[in-house]
C-alpha cells in the first residue's frame, strides 16, 4: 500500500499529504489490486478525506453504492458505474466513500505503456453504462485473480501479463472520445512527440514558460509540438503548457501557506506582477481572491 508522508513545499507548509507507492509484502510488481472496503479498513483514521497527492496512479470502479470525490478543485458524485482515474501528482481526496464498493487498482508510472493520449484526455471521473461496467468489472476481477496468484505463487508471477490485463481493463473503461483530425494511435510517431513534450513540460514547467524552449530542447519546431499536442489533447502546445502552470499555481495557492509572491517565484515568474497577470488572464480573478475561495490551510499573506 502507499506510504503516507507530509508533503512539504519549500519555504511554506502544505496541507497536502504526499503518498508514495510502497507495495504490500510479496506484491512488488508495479501494480496492486484492492477495493474500497480494503481502503476503509486500512484507513481507520479517515485520512482519505484529506487532500493527498500520490506519486502513482489510482484507478477505481464503483460497482455499487454512492459517494463523492474531489480532484484538483472539481467535485464528483460517485454512483454505480463511476470510474475514477487519479494520475501521479493530482491532488485529490475521497470525500465520502463509506458506501462505495468496487475494485481499486494502484500502479506505478510507466507500468502501463502506450496510453499517452488517452491518459492526457481522460477526466478524473466519468460514468460507464451497465453493459460496459459489467465488462470492466469482469476485467478487474481477472486482473485481481492474476495479481493474487502472483503474490501467493511467485513462480507463476508475470509482470507483463499484469500489465496487459491492466491495459485491457482501462481500454474497456475509458470514456468514448470522438476522433479528432490527425489523432494519433498510441504507438504512432505523433504520439511519441507528444509523449516527449508532455514529459518535458512536467519536468521544466517551473523554468520554461514558452513552447519555443521545449521545441529547441526536443529538436522539433513549435508547429510540430502544437500539431501533435492538439491531436492528443484537443488543445495547442501553448495552452497545454499554460494549463499545467495554472494547475500548479492553484495547488500552491489552495494547499500551502506560501505568499503569492512565493508562489510566483516557485513557478518561475520574474515578479509577482507577471504571475498575477498570468493568473488573472487564465481564471478571471487575481491569485489572492482565488486563494480566499479555495484555501485549505488557513489565512495566508500576499
Amino acid at each position: 500500500m502507499a506510504e503516507r508522508n507530509t508533503f512539504i513545499v519549500e519555504n511554506g507548509h502544505s496541507a497536502v499529504r504526499q503518498l508514495r507507492y510502497l507495495p504490500a509484502v510479496g506484491s512488488a510488481y508495479g501494480v496492486e489490486v484492492l477495493d474500497f472496503a480494503a481502503l476503509r479498513s486500512m484507513d481507520t483514521q479517515r485520512r482519505r478525506t484529506q487532500p493527498q497527492r500520490p506519486d502513482f496512479h489510482v484507478f477505481a470502479l464503483v460497482g455499487s453504492g454512492t459517494g463523492s470525490h474531489e480532484a484538483d478543485f472539481h467535485n464528483y458524485r460517485l454512483g454505480e458505474g463511476s470510474a475514477v482515474w487519479i494520475r501521479p501528482g493530482m491532488v485529490h481526496r475521497w470525500s465520502d466513500i463509506d458506501a462505495c464498493d468496487g475494485p481499486l487498482i494502484l500502479f506505478r508510472p510507466g507500468f502501463l505503456s502506450g496510453f499517452t493520449a488517452s491518459e492526457a484526455t481522460a477526466p478524473a471521473c466519468w460514468h460507464l453504462d451497465q453493459q460496459r461496467l459489467s465488462l470492466a468489472l469482469l476485467a478487474a476481477e481477472h486482473l485481481g485473480h492474476e495479481h493474487s496468484t502472483a503474490v501467493h505463487t511467485p513462480r507463476l508471477a508475470s509482470p507483463a501479463l499484469l500489465s496487459h490485463l491492466l491495459a485491457a481493463l482501462i481500454l474497456r473503461a475509458l470514456p468514448d472520445t470522438p476522433p479528432s483530425a490527425g489523432a494519433a494511435s498510441p504507438g504512432s510517431r505523433p504520439a511519441e512527440v507528444f509523449r516527449a513534450y508532455r514529459a518535458a513540460v512536467e519536468e521544466r514547467f517551473t523554468d520554461w514558460h514558452h513552447v519555443a524552449d521545449y521545441a529547441r530542447a526536443l529538436g522539433y519546431d513549435v508547429r510540430t509540438l502544437t500539431r501533435t499536442t492538439r491531436a492528443a489533447t484537443g488543445t495547442g502546445a501553448k495552452t497545454f503548457l499554460d494549463q499545467r502552470i495554472l494547475l500548479e499555481a492553484k495547488r500552491l495557492l489552495a494547499h500551502t501557506d506560501l505568499p503569492v509572491s512565493g508562489c510566483a517565484r516557485r513557478l518561475g515568474f520574474r515578479d509577482v506582477g507577471n504571475f498575477t497577470t498570468f493568473f488573472r488572464r487564465q481564471t478571471g480573478v487575481p491569485p489572492a481572491a482565488w486563494r480566499a475561495a479555495y484555501s485549505t490551510v488557513g489565512t495566508r499573506g500576499v
